[in-house]
């Protein structure tokens, strides 16, 4: 496998890699893509997870509602964000996430899967606040780099589960 950069990046966002971005040249990085805050939601009730999906539950979330700025403050704790770009991944292409630095330095991370091959959504991760004094977001902030990895040839399968086509 090998990161995606440069020109390669650009003819894959030119097919629709990732689409909806607020400002493409502003989150186009050496490395990837960043993706921006769409929606956070609070978590209202626990979550279950099985073996085969037949029993899964996902928690249930309430929406957090921006101050008339643009703004939210929250509190320590965990959070889901939904994010503006649509990503639509080639079954040649895998991507992993990474918090943006100054997430991190500010006391809060992600928690991120894997997006497979094949998968297309307006993807969520879970925001950790971390930092006891909480932590303010504005509305499209920019919060993970995307950095997607050219697969040694086309995945054998695409992803087809639940979350195909979410938020979109």
């Amino acid at each position: 496998m090998t990161v995606i950069t440069g020109d390669d990046l650009r003819a894959l966002l030119g097919q629709g890699l990732v689409e909806a971005m607020p400002d493409p040249e502003l989150q186009e990085q050496m490395c990837g893509v960043e993706l921006t805050l769409q929606r956070i939601e609070s978590f209202e009730s626990s979550g279950a997870v099985d073996f085969d999906n037949s029993q899964r539950e996902v928690a249930k979330t309430g929406e957090i509602a921006f101050d008339q700025r643009g703004w939210v403050s929250l509190k320590p704790g965990a959070y889901l964000v939904t994010f503006n770009e649509i990503v639509a991944i080639p079954p040649d292409v895998t991507a992993l996430a990474r918090p943006r630095s100054s997430l991190l330095r500010s006391g809060a991370t992600l928690a991120t899967a894997l997006w497979d091959p094949g998968y297309r959504g307006r993807s969520q991760s879970l925001l950790l606040v971390h930092n006891p004094h909480g932590l303010r977001l504005q509305r499209n902030a920019r919060l993970l780099q995307l950095v997607f990895l050219r697969l040694g040839g086309q995945a054998g399968k695409v992803y087809s589960g639940a979350y195909q086509g979410e938020n979109i």
